[in-house]
């Protein structure tokens, strides 16, 4: 579950987003964790068996987001990450969102996972919460400490959701920033959930970095020849949700026909 060799330039790689319901101690909480599990693990097997290249798991469901995890949330995610790496083989990636790189790293390292997300890793941002400051150096310690260099770190530049504090910094300077702190790969996003990566984004970055580059929003059958064509791997979550709606549980058929235009 910790190998990361479709991780690389040019390998069309496709990381399927397990997206938790809400976590105990979080509003939406429905106060069965059974069910969180339950869905999340179906929701693993599905992507596997569409051919999806590895999974990412994420406390989506507890919107709004803090910058860490709370405790419970944090054992939570947890247990639900350690029951998924039991049912599949392909390699497994964690996302405490919104910038929690200690529980997704701490979580990794516990499964033997393979990847961790780090939405604001080089950009100073702010999001409805206030403002989040950039965790490169942080986060690169942080690794060391816990032996787990194995674990690649994937890093978004001027991520969803968020506003640069600094407007000025373009995105190419971002994306230098990242692969020179010590980023396994980089992420580009729309500016919100579900909405498509900027083709323009995509190419601008591509030419300042050697990294893999992942479009990280916005990705779907209709337009995953497009994109790929110029980034190295795509996360995709929402369009492969039954009904479109982000609660629901992942649908096989979006997913296989996903995989099917992407490779076939």
């Amino acid at each position: 579950m910790s190998n990361t060799d479709f991780l690389g330039r040019g390998k069309q790689f496709v990381i399927g987003m397990v997206h938790c319901l809400s976590l105990p101690g979080m509003p939406g909480f429905c106060g069965d964790m059974k069910k969180v599990i339950d869905q999340a693990v179906k929701d693993a097997i599905t992507l596997e068996k569409s051919g999806m290249d590895a999974i990412m798991v994420e406390n989506m469901g507890d919107n709004p987001f803090g910058v860490l995890l709370e405790p419970e949330q944090a054992c939570a995610l947890a247990v639900v990450s350690a029951y998924v790496a039991r049912e599949v083989k392909i390699p497994i990636g964690i996302d405490a969102a919104m910038n929690d790189y200690k529980t997704s790293l701490s979580i990794a390292k516990a499964i033997d996972g393979a990847f961790v997300r780090a939405p604001v890793f080089v950009d100073t941002v702010e999001f409805f919460g206030g403002i989040i400051n950039p965790c490169a150096r942080e986060v690169m310690i942080f690794r060391k400490n816990l032996q787990a260099e194995n674990i690649k770190i994937l890093a978004d530049i001027q991520v969803k959701h968020t506003h640069m504090v600094l407007p000025h910094i373009t995105i190419e300077d971002s994306a230098k920033t990242a692969q020179s702190c010590g980023a396994d790969a980089i992420i580009v996003t729309g500016t919100h959930f579900g909405v498509e990566t900027p083709i323009e984004i995509i190419q601008r970055v591509r030419k300042v970095t050697t990294l893999p580059l992942i479009a990280g929003s916005g990705v779907k059958t209709t337009n995953i020849k497009e994109q790929l064509s110029i980034a190295d791997g795509a996360i995709i979550g929402s369009s492969l949700k039954e009904g479109g709606k982000i609660e629901n549980p992942v649908s096989l058929n979006l997913a296989s026909e996903l995989i099917s235009t992407l490779k076939g």
